[in-house]
């Protein structure tokens, strides 16, 4: 190979490396300033010539954030929701999507596109129809009521998401077995469900960060005894101003299940998001 040739091939690479060091410093520069804030003294987090590191470090933020209202039962009910949202939409999202992709019956294609168009529609369009059948049923300010409001966009993205990992699992597989004497069922625990226990992983995953995150229609259809972790975020913004310190540390606290969560399933996860890349 010519000098030039490696040349070429040293500078593309080092072109692609700073793009991605660009691109990593982009997306983690917020995570960094709402670190940095968080550990900062209150009255740091508010200098309009803010230091790009920390010159003190101080843990009042955090009490403070504990101390401003009650953060355990947001964070609790916050918890219970997800869970619950997650734990139906992948079994119910598991059976649709095997559905979907195993059997021919009439109206298939019309699920698939009404799963694409739920997902088309924006959530601020469905706020008040939502708030008024809720009300209706009697599950207004209920958790219950929070739950199934999440599963209306959640399981669609499940179902979807899931039905293409299935379709990448040869059904010669499930064929063979069936063959050796298993049933659809047994089959299907057998054998595919291995195969599809990474992608629904990182499909739960995404799911549980959706309903964690969730704020608008928590904001809606609960009070403020029935608050999630996020909406308990609004009560640091005052109308003598924002507290931004504890509200950075309220943030950081906010975060850690979801760290914890991708640290436990990171391996799943990864092998999740590759699956089907390569056919053989």
């Amino acid at each position: 190979m010519s000098t030039a040739a490696v040349s070429g091939r040293r500078g593309s690479r080092l072109g692609w490396n700073l793009l991605g060091l660009l691109v990593f410093v982009t997306a983690g520069f917020p995570v960094y300033w709402m670190l940095n804030t968080a550990f900062k003294p209150a009255k740091d987090a508010i200098d309009p010539d803010p230091s790009l590191l920390p010159t003190s470090v101080t843990f009042s933020n955090f009490s403070r954030a504990l101390d401003i209202a009650d953060f355990w039962g947001p964070v609790g009910r916050s918890l219970v929701v997800s869970l619950t949202v997650v734990v139906i939409g992948i079994v119910v999202g598991m059976l649709a999507a095997l559905a979907i992709s195993r059997f021919a019956f009439r109206g298939r294609k019309v699920v698939i596109v009404g799963i694409l168009a739920v997902q088309m529609v924006p959530l601020v369009a469905m706020i008040i129809p939502v708030f008024l059948l809720l009300n209706d049923l009697g599950q207004y300010d209920r958790l219950a009521g929070l739950i199934i409001t999440y599963l209306t966009f959640i399981l669609p993205f499940t179902v979807w998401t899931l039905r293409g990992f299935i379709v990448n699992i040869p059904r010669e597989l499930e064929e063979a077995a069936m063959v050796d004497g298993c049933s659809r069922t047994t089959a299907f625990l057998r054998v595919v469900f291995p195969l599809l226990a990474p992608g629904m992983v990182a499909t739960s995953v995404y799911g549980f960060i959706q309903a964690w995150n969730e704020y608008l229609y928590a904001l809606m259809l609960m009070s403020q005894q029935n608050q999630t972790a996020t909406v308990w975020l609004g009560n640091f913004t005052t109308k003598h101003g924002t507290e931004y310190a504890p509200m950075m540390a309220g943030s950081t606290m906010m975060a850690v299940p979801i760290v914890v969560l991708f640290l436990l399933v990171q391996r799943k996860m990864a092998a999740g998001l590759t699956a089907g890349a390569v056919k053989g």
